[in-house]
């Protein structure tokens, strides 16, 4: 494999499956590309999709046995992608590609779900060496073979340089729909609509904003399969049954890839048994760590995502599954009645309103989360920008990400999605059949923690008077913590020695 003859448009350190994938995206769209791997079977197997793909035209990727070899295939200044697992895997293929000759104007863009402090201190590490970079991708294997979700982040100029590729390989949303225009055969481009690739800002952030978007996905996740549940358990539905309300569903207000793929998961016949694929899936979730990542930064910054945060105990406590065995044998449930078949349509529409509110809120915390988060880092975040780029291409695509954008784009100041007139409008009009969804499955002993967390999430956003007040006098009292008082001003602390009966009050500075 010799070093190409003409410059390439840009390289790649890592064939696997999601560097394989964005190569062949690339090609498709005309950019010249060169790779190297470890792994030698890797770019064999590159190399024979890209035979098989572009049948009688010359070969579209270029491969090289080493590093040199690769900065030596690029035109100067060098723009590599990495495509390697997080953590020490990409700070190995940094350090290899300066020892093989990378200069201080040569960017390197790490495409892995990288924890978004680690980009952080890779830019100062590097800083003179090389320009870091940072793009978060969405879409799985066939989001980065046919149009992925991008989120750039870092150096300015870096971006300007990659902006051209980016922005063809993205998913394209139609602008007047809001819809995905779909790519699937390979060749194939999209030139016309609004592609899902916007540069986010500083470095970390867009590898941020991606990590809320996965912890995101785990709340939609977890929404999903606990409406599965309580049709399942409560309204004695079948998988087939299920898969039809989810396709019904699909038609209208929550129509996204994560309920269409669920039909189709819940109608999927195992070949073995001839029994429902699902019911021969042992019910223990994994996890990559993104959820958890999100769940960690929003108890550390102080903002609430209890929705997202369950949504990962609910995989934790999946993997207790021999301990849940031997508690379903001795721990009692509730007594009920199963619903009639005459009550089945009216639950599925409660389970329906339930599953939409509760993901207004879900999707709340996250932006929260994200706004929070940039005020602390001094970020300046276009959220209608960031809800535009997730409506093709990601894991959490739907139609309800274009209310979203048209939210940001009615206040740009918007401090939560609950604030927005539509939202407030909508879960108002059908928050009644969310409380009577989650009443239901705490009475049928259905576990609804997504659901009932969400429902909690926006009671407690809308309650004037929390007994945070009690909360701090008893905080007072074991421990002198003090407290403000709603007669003074704010920012004024005042202590009260509770065994004294007379309890004088006295103000601390």
């Amino acid at each position: 494999m010799p070093v190409a003859a003409q410059p390439c448009d840009i390289g790649f350190v890592g064939a696997g499956v999601m560097g394989k994938n964005l190569i062949m995206n690339l090609v498709d769209n005309g950019f010249r590309v060169i790779a190297f791997d470890l792994d030698q079977s890797k770019l064999e197997a590159l190399q024979a999709q890209d035979d098989a793909e572009r049948g009688d035209s010359p070969p579209r990727v270029l491969t090289c046995n080493s590093y040199t070899d690769l900065l030596a295939s690029l035109s100067a200044p060098h723009l590599i992608v990495v495509s390697v697992p997080a953590g020490s895997p990409v700070d190995d293929v940094c350090h290899k590609l300066v020892d093989a000759g990378l200069q201080a104007d040569d960017i390197v863009v790490d495409t892995g779900n990288s924890l978004w402090t680690d980009t952080q201190r890779r830019e100062t590490e590097y800083e003179g060496q090389f320009i870091l970079f940072s793009t978060a991708v969405s879409g799985g294997e066939v989001g980065a073979r046919f149009g992925p979700s991008l989120m750039p982040s870092g150096d300015p100029y870096a971006w300007t340089r990659i902006k051209p590729m980016w922005e063809a390989i993205a998913a394209k949303v139609d602008p007047d729909t809001g819809k995905p225009i779909e790519r699937k055969a390979p060749g194939e481009v999209v030139a016309k609509g609004e592609p899902c690739a916007a540069y986010i800002g500083p470095s970390g952030s867009g590898h941020y904003v991606k990590m809320v978007h996965n912890g995101i996905e785990y709340a939609d996740m977890q929404l999903i399969c606990e409406a599965y549940q309580v049709m399942r358990d409560a309204l004695a539905m079948s998988a087939s049954e299920i898969a039809a309300v989810f396709r019904r569903w699909n038609e209208g207000l929550l129509n996204s890839y994560l309920i269409e793929i669920s039909a189709e998961v819940l109608d999927t016949v195992d070949a073995e048994t001839g029994a429902p694929l699902v019911e021969m899936i042992l019910d223990k979730a994994g996890q990559k760590g993104t959820g958890l990542w999100t769940a960690v930064s929003s108890l550390e910054l102080g903002c609430p995502a209890p929705t997202i945060a369950e949504a990962v105990y609910a995989r934790s406590i999946s993997t207790l599954k021999d301990q849940r065995v031997k508690a379903a044998s001795l721990l009692a449930g509730p007594d009920f009645d199963k619903p009639s078949a005459e009550q089945r349509d009216s639950l599925i529409d409660q389970l329906h309103d339930a599953l939409y509110c509760a993901k207004i809120c879900a999707y709340a915390q996250g932006f929260d989360l994200m706004r929070t988060a940039a005020k602390e880092q001094g970020w300046t975040l276009n959220y209608g920008e960031i809800a535009k780029i997730w409506r093709a291409g990601c894991i959490i695509r739907a139609v309800f990400l274009q209310s979203i954008a048209d939210a940001y784009e009615r206040n740009e100041e918007l401090e939560n999605l609950l604030l927005d007139q539509y939202f407030a409008e909508q879960i108002s009009s059908n928050q009644r059949n969310w409380r009577k969804a989650v009443a239901n499955a705490s009475l049928w002993g259905v576990p609804v923690a997504a659901l009932s967390s969400a429902l909690s999430y926006y009671d407690a956003y809308r309650t004037a008077v929390l007994p945070a007040n009690l909360l701090q006098g008893q905080r007072d009292y074991f421990g002198a913590h003090a407290f403000e008082r709603v007669d003074k001003p704010r920012g004024k602390k005042y202590h009260v020695e509770w065994s004294d009966p007379a309890r004088p009050m006295t103000r601390l500075k």
